[in-house]
């Protein structure tokens, strides 16, 4: 079942998304048990301000997320020099975070830890394609960095991973 040699770093969105709509455990138990093999054998890791974002509020998934043994990635040097790396390489990069409303802060992160570990990011966030826009998101870095990226959906496709459903 699971992928040999690929690597994902999910977006905080995969997870809280998934735990409040569509994937909850009291439902979809299969779901988490499959995130945290897939953890166990480092097939997927968080970045340490993802874990941040999430466990800062105490609840279900928080505690989830605490036990579940998924690797954290902490900021380091070489990650810190793929952030300097995406900022110089497009001004335009800068505005993937909203200073105003302290939101999107750990995106940059996201996709240098990608960069450092030569991942695929997971991320709910879709690109913008107005060319008015000031918005940038995690898709648009990613393409202009030569990043993959994909949603969970395909996530869930490319690691052939099925759900078993009944009813109790």
């Amino acid at each position: 079942m699971i992928n040999p040699g690929k690597v994902y770093c999910l977006d905080a969105n995969v997870l809280i998304q998934a735990w409040q709509k569509y994937y909850n455990p009291t439902f979809c138990p299969d779901y988490w048990d499959i995130l945290i093999q897939l953890g166990l054998s480092n097939n997927i890791f968080i970045p340490e301000l993802v874990y941040d974002e999430i466990t800062r509020t105490e609840d279900e998934l928080s505690s989830w997320l605490k036990s579940s043994k998924i690797p954290v990635h902490k900021i380091s040097e070489p990650v810190t020099e793929c952030l300097k790396k995406i900022y110089s390489h497009n001004p335009t990069h800068i505005n993937l975070v909203d200073n105003t409303k302290n939101r999107s802060i750990a995106d940059p992160w996201i996709i240098a830890h990608a960069i450092n570990q030569n991942a695929t990011v997971v991320t709910k966030e879709e690109k913008i394609t107005a060319s008015n826009s000031t918005k940038i998101k995690i898709p648009n870095v990613c393409e202009n960095m030569g990043v993959r990226w994909i949603n969970d959906f395909h996530f869930v496709q490319e690691q052939k991973i099925k759900f078993n459903c009944k009813i109790i």
